[in-house]
């Protein structure tokens, strides 16, 4: 039976140590407590997980390595768009070969392409990849809106792409995915990709959220779903505005892996916080200023490293 893609799907920063070596005890650490979080599900190698600065033999060890880990106890997503057709098939193969329940493909980065050059992009990965396919709209960083017009026609064609992470500004975009492509295909799969727009997505139609805070704090997310899901709305805004200021610190650094990395160790977590260049690691004011919020954000139960 397929995977139904649903609910918090956090995007896992690839713990790493220095000289860019996967560490294997901290990832694992680190998806443990995910899953005991409660999440519905596990993306590795997004942008928080620093895929755009690795190799290809690093995506498919970290890949392997995390499908392996997980074993089975929540789906698995493996990103695998890359700027060339050609690695991203290569890639694509590899999660499947590896046992991944899905993979998330960007459309690619730094061309700008006509529209049939991108739909024949995504059709020659859909036709070659007997996997789910969730596509990644993150216009900020590839130049180029996956708008709902052509997310309806690669859906037409291609039933094995399920869903799609909105990582956009306008919830009036993620609105008109939700209902152009709903429309025709009601188990097609909207996740808001910014933390603030979860419960909107979910209002309107929507399915889940992918969102890096969901990294270091979890409950904040998964609360949100439970409560939706119970038509607890009241709990679900309350917890929707205590999750929202926390975008703030991805105010601190760019690109901001670090800062989901110093947030993760400071939950008591015991993960490398090396992150792969252009990426650097953080000051010490902006460690303290982390640290600061999130004493401020987590009641005292919570796990924080004094």
């Amino acid at each position: 039976m397929p995977v139904k893609f649903q609910g918090v799907i956090p995007p896992i920063p690839t713990i790493l140590h220095k000289e860019g070596k996967l560490d294997e005890k901290g990832m694992g650490a680190l998806i443990d407590f995910l899953i005991e979080s409660k999440v519905d599900g596990l993306f590795f190698l997004g942008s928080g997980g620093e895929f755009s600065q690795m190799p290809i033999e690093l995506r498919k060890e970290v890949a392997a390595f995390a499908i392996r880990y997980v074993n089975g106890r929540v789906p698995v997503l493996i990103g695998t768009g890359t700027p060339s057709t050609l690695d991203t098939l290569e890639l694509s193969h590899h999660a499947k070969n590896a046992g991944a329940d899905g993979i998330v493909v960007i459309n690619p980065y730094y061309w700008t392409l006509t529209e049939e050059n991108l739909f024949k992009h995504f059709a020659d990965i859909a036709e070659a990849i007997d996997l789910p396919i969730l596509l990644y709209n993150f216009p900020g960083l590839t130049g180029q809106d996956l708008t709902p017009e052509f997310v309806l026609r690669l859906v037409k064609a291609y039933p094995n792409i399920v869903g799609i992470k909105e990582t956009v500004e306008s919830v009036g975009h993620t609105r008109e995915m939700i209902y152009t492509v709903k429309a025709f295909k009601e188990d097609f799969a909207v996740f808001s990709g910014y933390d603030d727009h979860f419960l909107n997505t979910l209002s309107l139609g929507g399915d889940g959220s992918i969102p890096l805070t969901a990294s270091f704090v979890p409950e904040f997310s998964v609360g949100i779903y439970q409560a939706f899901k119970k038509g607890d709305y009241k709990k679900a805004i309350e917890l929707h505005r205590k999750l929202a200021p926390t975008l703030s610190l991805y105010k601190l650094d760019s690109p901001f892996v670090n800062v989901a990395k110093e947030a993760i160790a400071l939950r008591g977590i015991d993960i490398s916080t090396d992150v792969l260049a252009p990426a650097r690691p953080l000051n010490e004011e902006k460690k303290a200023q982390i640290k600061g919020f999130l004493e401020q954000l987590l009641d005292k139960s919570a796990v924080l490293v004094k």
